[in-house]
Parts: C-alpha cells; sequence; structure tokens
C-alpha cells in the first residue's frame, strides 16, 4: 500500500525541525546531510532530497536557485507568508545566500513601478557581490 505525499515520517520531521531551527536562514542539501551526518538521526541524500521536494510542494519550505550553477538553497516559511518583504544577497566567494530586509526597499520598489510600470518579485531578486567574512578574508 502508498503512503500519502503528506506522511509524517521521523526523518521528515528532523528535516523540517531542522530548517525551522534556523530561523530563515538558507540552507542547501549538502548542508543538512552533513548536519544529519553528525546527528543521532541517519538521513540519506536521496531521502533528504525527496523530503525537500514534499515540503516545497507543500509550501512549509521555499526553494532558491539563484544562478543555475550553484545547488538550490532551502528556507523553512511555514504558514507564513511574511518571507516576502525581502530581497537575496548572494555572495559571490562562499555562495551564501542572505536577506536584505529593509523599508528603502518599499522605496526602490515603488520607483522601479512608477517609472517602469514593473512589478519586482521579491522571491527572485538576487544581488551579487562578497560578504563580510569573505572581505575580511580577502584583506587578510
Amino acid at each position: 500500500m502508498k503512503r500519502p505525499d503528506n506522511y509524517d515520517t521521523r526523518q521528515r520531521k528532523a528535516i523540517v525541525d531542522y530548517i525551522a531551527s534556523l530561523e530563515g536562514a538558507h540552507v542547501t542539501a549538502a548542508q543538512i546531510a552533513e548536519h544529519f551526518g553528525q546527528g543521532d538521526v541517519a538521513i540519506g541524500r536521496t531521502t533528504i532530497y525527496r523530503h525537500l521536494d514534499k515540503l516545497v510542494q507543500s509550501g512549509q519550505v521555499r526553494r532558491y536557485t539563484t544562478d543555475g550553477i550553484a545547488g538550490a538553497c532551502y528556507q523553512y516559511v511555514g504558514d507564513s507568508e511574511s518571507c516576502n518583504a525581502h530581497i537575496h544577497l548572494k555572495c559571490d566567494g562562499c555562495g551564501g545566500l542572505f536577506h536584505s530586509i529593509s523599508d528603502d526597499l518599499d522605496d526602490i520598489q515603488r520607483y522601479v513601478s512608477d517609472k517602469y510600470a514593473f512589478q519586482i518579485n521579491n522571491l527572485k531578486t538576487v544581488l551579487y557581490g562578497e560578504c563580510e567574512s569573505c572581505s575580511k578574508q580577502a584583506k587578510t
């Protein structure tokens, strides 16, 4: 008998709990696999990818692919839609993906909308550059 797609296994719960514990930070499937490779709950990469796909489909987790080269990042959003009011900053050095939340973003969106009649999709907006950590490493 086939299990329903939303069947909650111990592994699925562990993955959701881990991503949720990151409080909105992005994580890759490789980082999730590394985390569970060190813990009490053993979860293989195939299982991680399968559960991530289902969590994305259910809307609990959001998948970000930014440049088509690096792997996707995942973020826990639960039932919240509050994650829409930001843009992403992608570090060219370490590949980290960070949120930029600012009231100034509303001004930018209004400007672009008024000037070009264009609506910005915050979920896909990415600015590329160098994070603080990589910048410090480059200086040493």
